[in-house]
């Protein structure tokens, strides 16, 4: 099965700045060395995951790694939780979502651009205590928004992020085809497109 680390070393030489957040950005914090504990990883996408951070510096390309992460000791709303560096996650505990820090620092980045694609939330949104980074995210989409940027949201837990948020109303694009929905932007001529046209 593909993974979208994949894809986005396909999209590189198309964006100017690219976030990397939720479950994927433990993959890349451990192909540079990090300890990321119990936390998601794709052990077989860290070589991918060099080679994109590689490209992307190569490139000039803003490739955006979270600098602090919440832990948990378990994967459960009520477990216990603290704010570390995402780079020394205590063995037998897991990030479920961005820190402070980086939950600032993606905004930034997100209220100056003109163009918005967003594919994946930052943490598990769908427990309280681990919403706050795709919270922040999904509200600096908002007034970017707000000041003219177009924003695309793609996906199945992108979309049920900003539906839960009841946000999908401010943004430019709500679309269900997340991993299509990339594939397409990046030229890759799909079956039911292509039927379509034809």
């Amino acid at each position: 099965m593909s993974s979208k680390i994949t894809i986005i070393e396909r999209l590189l030489s198309t964006v100017d700045n690219l976030i990397v957040g939720g479950g994927m950005a433990y993959t890349f914090v451990k192909a540079k060395g990090g300890k990321v504990g119990n936390s998601l990883v794709e052990d077989d996408f860290l070589s991918v995951a060099k080679n994109i951070m590689e490209r992307a510096e190569e490139r000039g390309i803003n490739l955006y790694i979270p600098v602090d992460t919440i832990v948990a000791d378990a994967f459960d709303n009520d477990a216990n939780r603290k704010e570390v560096d995402v780079t020394a996650i205590p063995d037998g505990w897991m990030g479920l979502d961005i820190g402070q820090q980086s939950a600032k620092d993606c905004a930034e980045i997100i209220k100056n651009s003109k163009v918005i694609l967003w594919n994946g939330p930052m943490g598990v949104f769908e427990m309280e205590n681990f919403q706050a980074g795709t919270k922040a995210v999904a509200d600096a989409i908002v007034e970017a928004t707000e000041r003219g940027a177009f924003s695309l949201i793609g996906g199945g837990d992108s979309v049920a992020a900003i539906n839960k948020f009841d946000l999908a109303d401010k943004v430019s694009y709500v679309s269900t085809g997340g991993g299509a929905m990339l594939e397409y932007l990046e030229g890759i001529e799909l079956p039911g497109i292509k039927a379509i046209v034809n």
